[in-house]
């Protein structure tokens, strides 16, 4: 059973009904699923599919392909020399097949293109001189190495330029979703337990597939990530970025820069931090993080675009360096017996952050403004004595074309949250620091979001909006 999905499978099936032939790419991170996508729309029927080898040769791709050829159609082949060869039959077997649309889906394509195999060659001869000519193809090209779908398919500037009929970057689970996945496993979890696994996971569905339901949330992380002897997740971090980029090393320095500061990064510390030089190979693994969802990156409000911040969001790569990276205890039941320790405190808080800034349509629904033009930014001031102003940070602003700017604050918490003097008064000091800054017109609206809500005393009418658990599963 698929869960969500609804666009881009709506997607996937107007261009399989289409009167003309479609070139369809569907990519995204490592284990978000898109190959189950696939074959869940199509029921696990296609004319001709072939999944590319990891690590594979061109002698070996080629074999392999041609195992796939003569698996669909029937019929004996020699071994191909080449991508041209193996494409002019594939084209030979589809034009002998009676009338109806043609589904050919390659799986993991960007395995296939092997050094000095001129496989985009071949896969730009097939489509351009036939496939593209006829009405009844639908090419669908998949694959987790998203530098390789961006740079030779979607930003192609040979043959395949502009050729893509439809591009579906799959992204992870919203919580509603991770919500729907849990329920029909039967998982068990509360939605308070389902935060929290979204604060280490995110809406990975593949890692929420390894939770076991007579587990506790806690024994599961201890099984997937603490327990040495365990398949598990303690690897996945290296794997996942070698699955999605040819060269991972910049973009994992330029990750394990991100690490340093919560906030975020401007372009030139990110320079400092990385040891990464500043020009165009920067500002590609910059984009290709964020086009992965791995990175966010926004402009402080009042700043030029130039000053853009890049901020580190992946719940599962900071999760990582938090806890895996480095990790000498070999205390398999680690999360269990640190479970509420002064760390974990502070690294609840910072995740749930983190949630909010995935959900915001969510906020924005729950404060009733979806339907309001906003822009949503971090923002943060060092000290000016001569203007009164403390150094602030405020990690989420919604600032409304309807003359509110929300200034939210996230806090994770077990009941109710219950705003003490002091901290009201941090608020206040904070929303004045801001408004000092800025010298915005616009009513500022301190905003809380936390999961059960704020307990009623002297000290909460502070907040003007509050958005609760239940909010962010919308």
């Amino acid at each position: 059973m698929i869960i969500g999905r609804k666009p881009e499978q709506k997607e996937l099936l107007e261009a399989a009904n289409s009167e003309y032939s479609k070139f369809v790419a569907v990519y995204g991170r490592r284990r978000v699923g898109k190959t189950f996508l696939i074959r869940e729309t199509f029921n696990y029927s296609f004319t001709f599919q072939h999944t590319g080898l990891a690590r594979g040769k061109m002698k070996d791709q080629l074999l392999s392909f041609r195992e796939s050829l003569k698996k669909a159609s029937g019929k004996k082949y020699n071994q191909f020399k080449n991508w041209y060869e193996a494409f002019f039959a594939l084209e030979e077997w589809l034009g002998s097949l009676p009338d109806g649309k043609k589904i050919v889906f390659f799986d993991e394509l960007p395995w296939m293109d092997t050094p000095r195999s001129n496989f985009i060659s071949g896969l730009e001869h097939f489509w351009n001189s036939w496939a593209s000519a006829r009405k009844d193809i639908l090419l669908i090209a998949c694959g987790s190495a998203t530098s390789w779908i961006v740079n030779k398919l979607i930003n192609n500037h040979g043959g395949l330029h502009n050729r893509l009929t439809n591009k579906i970057l799959l992204h992870p689970f919203t919580l509603s979703e991770c919500e729907q996945y849990s329920e029909a496993n039967k998982l068990g979890m509360s939605r308070y337990q389902m935060v929290e696994n979204y604060m280490i996971m995110g809406g990975i569905p593949f890692y929420w597939s390894l939770l076991k339901r007579e587990f506790s949330l806690a024994q599961n992380i201890d099984s997937l990530f603490f327990n040495q002897d365990a398949e598990g997740l303690s690897h996945e971090y290296e794997q996942l970025y070698a699955s999605l980029f040819n060269n991972p090393e910049p973009y994992m320095q330029v990750v394990t820069a991100l690490t340093k500061k919560n906030m975020g990064m401007t372009r030139d510390e990110i320079v400092k931090y990385s040891g990464i030089p500043t020009g165009g190979d920067l500002s590609r693994y910059l984009n290709e993080l964020e086009w992965c969802g791995f990175i966010r990156k926004y402009t402080i409000m009042g700043k030029h675009s130039r000053d853009a911040i890049y901020q580190l969001i992946d719940n599962f790569t900071l999760f990582h360096f938090q806890y895996i990276q480095g990790n000498k205890n070999n205390d398999s039941h680690f999360w269990t017996n640190n479970f509420g320790s002064p760390l974990h405190r502070a690294w609840s808080g910072l995740a749930f952050e983190r949630v909010c800034l995935q959900h915001i349509s969510q906020i924005k629904e729950a404060l009733g403004i979806s339907g309001v033009l906003s822009n949503v930014y971090s923002w943060r001031t060092d000290a000016d004595e001569d203007k009164g102003i403390d150094k602030t940070q405020i990690d989420l602003l919604i600032d409304r074309n309807d003359g509110v700017i929300n200034l939210c604050e996230m806090k994770f918490s077990a009941q109710e949250y219950a705003i003490s003097e002091d901290e009201e008064m941090k608020l206040r000091r904070r929303r004045g620091n801001f408004i000092d800054a800025t010298q915005t017109k616009k009513a500022v609206h301190i905003t809380l979001v936390t999961p059960y809500g704020l307990k009623k005393n002297s000290h909460s009418s502070i907040a003007q909006n509050k958005v609760i658990l239940n909010d962010l599963f919308k």
